[in-house]
């Protein structure tokens, strides 16, 4: 992989002959592939330069992907000066996490206002597609990306890049779970763990280190990490290679020289054979396969790409809060992301809210004398075996130790921002809430949606050669419900459907979407206990899908237009010779679309 820094200062571009070395443009990195796949990651004021270099190398069609971390201004105020994005035949794909009220196109485009500024994206030359991002995994070409939620006052992901045999990490901007890690005190454990596990054994990580330890004290809450801390992780991490960035904007060259030489002599004492160095303006790392393979960081298997909007859907967080100034501000915040606070006075009520309710979160005040969040969490996990449910106390100071003993998930240190409790509130709620993944869109999707649309078979009256096949399929199979599922561009339409009362759903929610991508059978014997479905609203609503068993069906040039399926409110599975039943009946289907056509 190649790695070209273009942006390495935090906060406000600051160009001058102070900072002409490491660099004065706020934060882009450019990445590429050995197969040529390009991603950008953040676009402050440094992506002006790339766009240069880019349209300068004469190339027609360029086709790249760009990876905003979060919405703060150095992080997408060099967006609206990417001159690629106004040339006609160019694609850019655009992700980031989605902000508390707006999408990222509607962020994005927030800067490009007549009030900021003369042209609005309507032109734009290039297509271009936004993508709203989760915790969680996707592929762009051939690079893998990772992307975990950072520790910052805006929502914000971090991005682990995999190829060529390599790996590279950007975190930027993160903080300290623990504060007293932040000033170099204190084991690594809890959030702050698993954020090393993310960088775990990469090549080279790219880290937010704003601050030195001693600047920190008076930092926190700030949204950014100490160089101290970073160099901590990478050592625990076996990471091979750290770029610090996010230049703190009053640091001059002298001065990041200072902080660099410091952090590699804890390094050569602690008899580390950790590369520490300060990320610069134009400089260029070429990352070779590494021996051994990648570690793949423990991100849950989740695609990142998953719709956000039905995410939420009747979510609740409960609160054990007593202080009513503390109460009301969390209250407020947990409404404003459209989820339901509950309030609860002890672990009885506790259990049975959640038994009965799938809360997604839990919020515990602690204090250490009054009101005893850790105890209680304690209880919960009692509960809650499979520590399922995310356990964050709100408290004037952390204590990972007890915490991790307990089950502790996070700290919400006081005093808190609303958008930083709103921030923190999200992020779990988003972790538990996801349990859903949307399926990809095969390679051939335009000639497949062709052949299924010159049936002229959508939309059409039922038809008795079709019920008999859903009718034979409940009863072979002992199932209460079976369809002809024909999956269009963005819905699933049925044919034929014994047992459920809607003729079609989303597209996004069709187990059977799953099925046309893969091309082959695909049995779920319990859809609570599978990643991919277990929060669909065709699991958690009517008609509440248990067991799904799907088979393809392929048109005689290669189409995959839908499937034949069998649903069941109870978890089983087929057995013997059913599968090959289902093929059966799935060819007689085919059969009679064929006749239909004709």
């Amino acid at each position: 992989m190649h790695v070209r820094f273009w942006g390495t200062r935090g906060s406000i571009p600051t160009p001058g002959p102070g900072t002409a070395r490491y660099g004065g443009n706020t934060s882009c990195i450019e990445v590429r592939s050995s197969r040529g796949t390009l991603v950008i990651i953040d676009s402050g004021t440094g992506i002006y330069a790339l766009g240069r270099a880019l349209m300068a190398s004469g190339a027609k069609g360029l086709r790249g992907h760009i990876l905003i971390s979060h919405t703060h201004w150095d992080h997408i105020q060099g967006f609206p000066f990417f001159g690629p994005l106004f040339d006609a035949g160019n694609e850019w794909h655009i992700y980031g996490p989605k902000g508390l009220d707006q999408s990222l196109r509607e962020t994005l485009a927030g800067q490009m206002q007549h009030t900021y500024f003369p042209i609005t994206p309507d032109q734009f030359g290039a297509t271009i597609r936004y993508h709203d991002l989760l915790e969680g995994n996707f592929e762009i070409g051939d690079i893998k990306v990772a992307t975990q939620y950072l520790n910052h006052p805006a929502l914000t992901l971090g991005y682990r890049l995999t190829a060529d045999g390599a790996s590279v990490a950007y975190c930027c901007d993160h903080e300290p779970y623990s504060r007293g890690l932040g000033s170099g005190l204190g084991e690594i454990a809890g959030q702050d763990l698993r954020h090393a596990e993310f960088m775990n054994g990469a090549d080279l990580v790219i880290h937010d280190a704003q601050y030195t330890a001693a600047e920190y004290e008076s930092k926190v809450g700030w949204g950014h990490s100490s160089g101290e801390y970073v160099v901590g992780l990478a050592r625990h991490a076996s990471v091979k290679r750290v770029a610090l960035t996010h230049h703190d904007p009053a640091r001059d060259d002298a001065s990041i020289d200072r902080i660099i030489e410091g952090l590699r002599a804890d390094v050569r004492a602690a008899g580390s054979v950790l590369e520490v160095g300060a990320a610069t303006e134009g400089e260029i790392v070429e990352l070779k396969p590494s021996q051994a393979r990648p570690s793949e960081p423990p991100v849950a298997q989740f695609q990142a790409t998953t719709s956000l909007e039905p995410a939420l859907p009747e979510r609740s967080v409960l609160l054990n809060i007593s202080n009513s100034s503390t109460a009301a501000a969390l209250s407020e915040a947990i409404r404003a992301e459209g989820i339901c606070p509950v309030f609860f006075s002890n672990i009885e009520d506790a259990r049975k809210l959640i038994a009965k309710d799938r809360p997604s979160l839990a919020l515990l005040e602690h204090d250490g004398t009054h009101i005893d969040g850790v105890m209680l969490c304690r209880e919960i996990r009692q509960t809650e075996d499979d520590e399922s449910l995310p356990v964050v106390i709100v408290a004037a100071q952390d204590d990972a130790g007890a915490g991790d003993a307990a089950g502790v998930s996070d700290w919400l240190i006081k005093p808190f921002s609303s958008s930083y409790a709103r921030t923190k509130i999200r992020a779990w709620v988003l972790r538990t809430a996801c349990h859903w993944i949307r399926a990809a869109i095969p390679d051939d999707e335009e000639q497949r949606i062709a052949s299924l649309h010159g049936l002229n078979i959508l939309d059409t009256a039922s038809e008795e050669r079709f019920d008999r096949v859903t009718r034979l399929a409940t009863a072979l199979f002992d199932v209460p419900m079976a369809m002809i599922s024909l999956v269009d561009s963005n819905r699933q339409w049925f044919k034929s459907c014994l047992g459920v009362k809607s003729k079609e759903t989303s597209r996004d929610e069709a187990f059977c979407a799953h099925v046309v991508y893969h091309r082959e059978p695909m049995i779920i014997p319990d859809a609570l206990q599978d990643a991919r479905f277990a929060d669909n609203p065709l699991v958690t609503n009517d008609p509440r899908i248990r067991f799904y068993a799907g088979y393809p069906l392929i048109l005689d040039n290669g189409s995959c237009i839908g499937t034949l399926c069998l649903l069941d409110t109870r978890p089983r599975t087929l057995v013997g010779t059913e599968l090959q039943r289902l093929h059966d009946l799935a060819d007689i289907t085919l059969q009679e679309i064929r006749r239909l056509a004709s």
